[in-house]
């Protein structure tokens, strides 16, 4: 049997990792400023979260839903504390599109409406309904076409507002930072005014927070720096440094009954304690400020590089663009220089979504090997 096809695979094959670098087979050393696609949050093979995850896996690693389990009521307590929506309440499953598709049910059943607000360059997640409100047509089935998407600009506020009006609207969905559209932020003002909005029209506010979420962009959720209240909040990626772990963050406003939302694997005992680690990890050792410091740094460096034509972004979160495709120069930075970079829909966009605990130094190394490469590439302004 073969494996089906998912990406296109560089001719790498990491056997081990540690804080921001990855190793082959041969032990040759990758500086590591893509996590993963923005999974590992706390650096790979952080001892603490070896410990814990090893130490559960030899106690209980799964048992059903179907008991209590006091793993899933620490993390709740913990993601609440150190959030700050400690109002919220917690549902667990296993991915960021698993989180999206909960969501816009839980949004449908509050207000009984179907058309979901979506934004162009976004992204969240390839099942059933959070595809349908993905701006990426060729991977949208027939079987998908089940309930009507209005599509806006990113940042549209009059637009927006507009349609929100009409009141039919059942949720809007946007990124905290839009990430494979090639880390797009939205206006907090833009953000303050449809949440006014949504709560004036009974249209539920959904912020997936997937890939910007948990201490990424400084603050732990990215929609914080707006200082707004979102009816959902979905979150996965970091949440487990590398363990499949998702959730939605519901509002107390929301009604509720048992069966109403429900999982086998989500909230497993293995997967709470990978993500209790992460959380008491983040704290301890005061990632999101420190991601906030060593992205403003990177950032502020790549905008002195010529052949860059816009720097995006915040914390560690970031897109650098250029005139040309990027292709070539992530290809050099790769092999080359030993160095993960991350693409985007924009196919000019360098994204990079390195682990919170990347130090300045790292950072210092990377934006040389970027400029060796820059300098060897053709004379253009572009990579």
């Amino acid at each position: 049997m073969k494996l089906f096809p998912v990406y296109p695979l560089f001719d790498i094959r990491p056997v081990r990792g540690k804080g921001c670098y990855v190793y082959d087979e041969n032990g040759q050393a990758y500086l590591d400023l893509y996590g993963g696609h923005a999974v590992i949050s706390i650096g790979h093979g952080h001892p603490y979260y070896v410990e814990r995850v090893k130490a559960q896996l030899e106690a209980l690693p799964f048992y059903s839903n179907s008991v209590q389990n006091e793993l899933q009521e620490a993390l709740a307590e913990k993601l609440g504390q150190v959030s700050g929506c400690q109002d919220y309440q917690l549902f667990l499953c296993n991915s960021g599109a698993e989180a999206n598709e909960n969501a816009l049910k839980l949004a449908s059943f509050q207000n009984g409406r179907s058309k979901v607000l979506a934004f162009r360059k976004g992204f969240h997640g390839r099942t059933s309904a959070a595809v349908r409100i993905t701006d990426n047509p060729k991977i949208v089935a027939p079987i998908n076409e089940g309930f009507e998407v209005v599509w806006h600009e990113l940042n549209d506020t009059a637009g927006v507002l507009e349609r929100l009006a009409q009141g039919d609207i059942c949720a809007v969905v946007v990124e905290g930072i839009q990430g494979i559209g090639g880390i797009y932020v939205p206006d907090p003002a833009f953000l303050q005014a449809v949440a006014s909005a949504c709560r004036e029209w009974g249209t539920v506010l959904i912020l997936d927070e997937v890939q910007s979420g948990y201490g990424r962009s400084g603050a732990f959720f990215a929609f914080q720096h707006a200082d707004i209240e979102p009816g959902l909040v979905t979150v996965a990626k970091g949440m487990g440094n590398g363990f499949p772990i998702g959730g939605v963050l519901i509002h107390p406003g929301f009604e509720a009954w048992f069966g109403m939302l429900g999982s086998t694997f989500g909230g497993s005992h293995l997967a709470c304690a990978a993500g209790l680690a992460v959380l008491e990890v983040i704290e301890r050792e005061g990632l999101m400020a420190h991601a906030e410091k060593v992205g403003q740094y990177l950032m502020q460096e790549l905008q002195s590089f010529g052949q860059v034509t816009e720097v995006r972004g915040m914390g560690l979160m970031i897109g650098a663009s250029f005139e040309l495709p990027v292709s070539a120069l992530r290809h050099q930075l790769l092999f080359e220089e030993k160095v993960f970079t991350g693409s985007a829909s924009c196919p000019n966009t360098l994204r990079l979504l390195p682990p919170l605990s990347l130090s300045r130094e790292e950072a210092a190394l990377f934006l040389e090997k970027l400029h060796s490469v820059l300098k060897r590439m053709p004379k253009t302004k572009a990579a």
